[in-house]
């Protein structure tokens, strides 16, 4: 079996990691590169996951926890790949609120997956607001305990992606990015837009290149990422709609908007809240990464009796009082010749991190 180059691309919830990968894959698969992705989440029903497939990607899922926990599951769907797809290239996205990746992640692969894959450097994303906030000494919008993950993801990349370029003007870009690099003098710090397609070019020749991970391993206080974990509700929920002919990208919009306004209204920060909206092959997205103010949509989808929605939400709350907001705005939205069928609907609050290895010294 030829060792398959593995890049991780980590960074915290709604930095953009997922268009950053649908477009990576989508080059190097024109280059005639054979590509694979593993999606990472606390449950199923994964809105990246819907996405990679909707756009022909070959995705495997690790759930029910982080790469760190769950490494065994993610050995497995390395080799599924492996097997199914011999891809030359695979991308790994680890969930947004993980972190001691080098120990925990990179290191037991070069131990245990030395012959199957060469571990490229650790990308990490970063979104320039949240981003410039944690660099002034503040918290990004987040409990304090989470801010903490938010930087040492930072601190322990080879590289830092500053995303969503298109949303700031190039000199307050490249301001942050001398800031950064100051900040974090162990990365390669590079601005990118995963959405416009700029820099990526740029970021895939060093990480596809023959350069393994140079591991900057952190010190992470275990107490504080347990309480950054169990600062976040979850939710992952699926329900299929059908019984009157529907304007599904209105209903999206509306949706995600009304449930954005309940958040601010409640002064609950948003790590990240994602809605697929589906049917067949046509699809809207929409995403809240902060505020109303970070609504963002894209996607086409035409009028329909009937839709598949997918939520995936992440948020400063009770896992409980998450999943009652989302249904009261799901319900507020659907009338008496609506049927809804509830296919997963599952709301958790992350466990305590116990990684399955913790390598102290370089392997």
């Amino acid at each position: 079996m030829k060792s398959t180059k593995l890049i991780l691309v980590g960074g915290f919830l709604g930095a953009g990691k997922t268009t950053l990968l649908l477009n990576t894959a989508t080059k190097l698969t024109e280059q005639g590169l054979r590509v694979g992705i593993i999606t990472n989440d606390q449950a199923s029903e994964l809105v990246d996951s819907g996405l990679m497939r909707l756009n022909n990607v070959r995705v495997e899922e690790v759930t029910g926890g982080c790469f760190s926990c769950n490494f065994d599951a993610l050995q497995e769907a390395i080799q599924r790949l492996q097997s199914e797809v011999m891809p030359d290239i695979i991308l790994a996205e680890p969930i947004g609120s993980s972190t001691d990746l080098t120990a925990t992640v990179i290191r037991p692969l070069k131990k245990y997956m030395e012959q199957e894959v060469t571990v490229a450097p650790l990308t990490v994303l970063a979104d320039p607001s949240r981003l410039s906030s944690i660099l002034d000494g503040g918290y990004g919008g987040l409990h304090p305990d989470v801010a903490y993950v938010y930087h040492t993801q930072l601190e322990e990349s080879d590289m830092i992606l500053i995303n969503k370029s298109d949303l700031f003007p190039d000199e307050r870009m490249e301001a942050l990015k001398q800031r950064t690099a100051k900040a974090y003098p162990q990365a390669k710090v590079s601005i990118v837009s995963g959405l416009c397609d700029e820099g990526i070019d740029e970021w895939l020749e060093v990480a596809t290149a023959g350069i393994a991970a140079d591991e900057h391993p952190v010190d992470v206080d275990y107490a504080i990422y347990a309480n950054a974990e169990t600062a976040l509700g979850w939710l992952n929920g699926t329900v299929f709609l059908q019984g009157v002919k529907t304007n599904w990208e209105v209903f999206t919009r509306k949706f995600l908007t009304d449930l954005s306004h309940k958040f601010d209204e409640d002064d609950y920060a948003v790590g990240h809240v994602k809605v697929l909206t589906e049917n067949e092959d046509q699809f809207v997205v929409g995403n809240i990464t902060g505020t109303k103010e970070t609504l963002s949509f894209r996607g086409n989808i035409t009028d329909s009796y009937s839709a598949r929605i997918i939520v995936n939400a992440r948020v400063e709350t009770t896992p409980r009082r998450l999943s009652a907001m989302v249904r009261e705005t799901l319900n507020s939205l659907m009338h008496a010749d609506y049927r809804a069928e509830i296919q997963t609907w599952r709301y958790l609050q992350s466990g305590i991190p116990t990684p399955t290895y913790r390598f102290s010294e370089t392997i």
